[in-house]
């Protein structure tokens, strides 16, 4: 916040981004719309993340997902050629949410190696090993991961690190069979099972010599974020992760709404004004966990670079939106009564999507952290080292 010499009490604030802003300009008949905008989000730091940073910010009249999406895959072609001289595949692939959280534990997967989640949940429900039937009979699931050719890399005593890191994330264990290079196997867990329920196991997930079977069992959320930061863990320690490998990937189909235990409600995942599917419209007030959202997020080598969405331009479905989101109508006027009159005159159909310049620099300079690619960075407690 900045203060106003002019304006007596009133601050200039650098935005979290010009959200509002562009669709305000979508709306006034603006065709299409692009700039550098300078951001500042009170957000904790990560390797990927400043507080301050620049963002690629467009938005677009009168298109859909499948244009903004090829418009955006150009554009990314185009700087790679240009700028590090790679060609980049004719298309990106795509992915919705429910696959991206079902296969790789996250919703910004690394699809640079292979190591998909497995669900394994019905081969083991009547199984002998109360871990696995506890968790299913719970409500949750039993999930693995196959590290090939690992088995004579993870010794017990790594597995045991590999257990106690599975347990900084929130599991109660870490199951698992290493299959040995003659074909034997050691398990955590063998003596609860018989050896046919064993075999089958095994031959479910394409287990063969030399591979590191292993198991998480819990609520699939936690089993997810647990078998996510695992794949991605072992393929550092395997040397998996190339960084002069650039693999894209846009996860599309977004929940529009996710449970706020803290606020007691549902809250947008992304923002108010992401436009649902049409058909699953039908079920934003009886379900509204169920309804997905017309949002995409481009992902770069396991790190998100880019997010958008189509956006609401008809005023009944922004009233069902914050209906669901629990505002009255007048608490809607109340914060955005500007863009809920601006429609009363007409909306084009829009979209639009923001990239994290700095974040998308850092990987085509094959860096580790963001900070690296800018001039005055804060450092890892949120301050800045320039001033006092």
């Amino acid at each position: 916040l900045v203060p106003s010499r002019i304006h007596n009490g009133k601050f200039y604030a650098l935005p979290q981004s010009p959200q509002i802003y562009k669709q305000l300009l979508m709306l006034s008949g603006f065709d299409r719309y692009i700039q550098l905008a300078r951001c500042f989000r009170d957000e904790d730091l990560r390797a990927d993340r400043q507080p301050e940073f620049t963002q690629i910010d467009m938005e677009l009249s009168f298109v859909d997902v499948d244009e903004i999406l090829e418009i955006n895959e150009g554009f990314f072609k185009k700087l790679f050629k240009e700028v590090l001289n790679i060609d980049l595949e004719e298309h990106f692939q795509r992915m919705t949410y429910k696959e991206a959280m079902e296969s790789y534990g996250s919703d910004k997967p690394d699809i640079r190696f292979d190591m998909k989640i497995q669900d394994i949940s019905d081969l083991v429900k009547d199984c002998g090993f109360s871990v696995f039937t506890s968790a299913i009979e719970n409500g949750g699931s039993v999930r693995a991961i196959v590290a090939k050719n690992a088995s004579s890399v993870y010794t017990r005593k790594e597995i045991d690190k590999l257990t106690e890191y599975a347990k900084g994330i929130g599991a109660k264990g870490l199951a698992y069979i290493a299959i040995h290079e003659d074909g034997t196997m050691k398990s955590s867990f063998a003596k609860f099972m018989k050896d046919e329920e064993m075999q089958a196991l095994v031959e479910k997930m394409n287990g063969k010599p030399g591979d590191l079977l292993l198991f998480a069992a819990d609520k699939s959320k936690l089993v997810y974020d647990v078998l996510g930061a695992l794949r991605l863990e072992i393929a550092n320690q395997l040397g998996l992760l190339k960084k002069d490998e650039y693999r894209f990937v846009w996860i599309t189909e977004f929940p529009l709404l996710e449970w706020s235990e803290e606020l007691g409600r549902y809250q947008a995942m992304h923002h108010p004004f992401t436009m649902p599917m049409e058909e699953d419209l039908q079920y934003i007030e009886s379900d509204p966990g169920r309804v997905r959202a017309k949002a995409y997020d481009i992902v770069l080598n396991g790190t998100e670079i880019g997010g958008g969405s189509v956006r609401i331009h008809q005023d009944d479905i922004q009233e069902m939106m914050f209906k669901a989101l629990g505002f009255t109508m007048e608490r809607a006027y109340d914060q955005f009564g500007f863009l809920l009159n601006a429609f009363k005159y007409g909306v084009p159909p829009h979209a639009g999507l923001a990239y994290g310049l700095d974040r998308l620099v850092m990987l085509m300079a094959q860096e580790d952290s963001i900070r690296d690619v800018i001039a005055f960075p804060k450092v890892k407690d949120a301050s800045c080292l320039m001033s006092e």
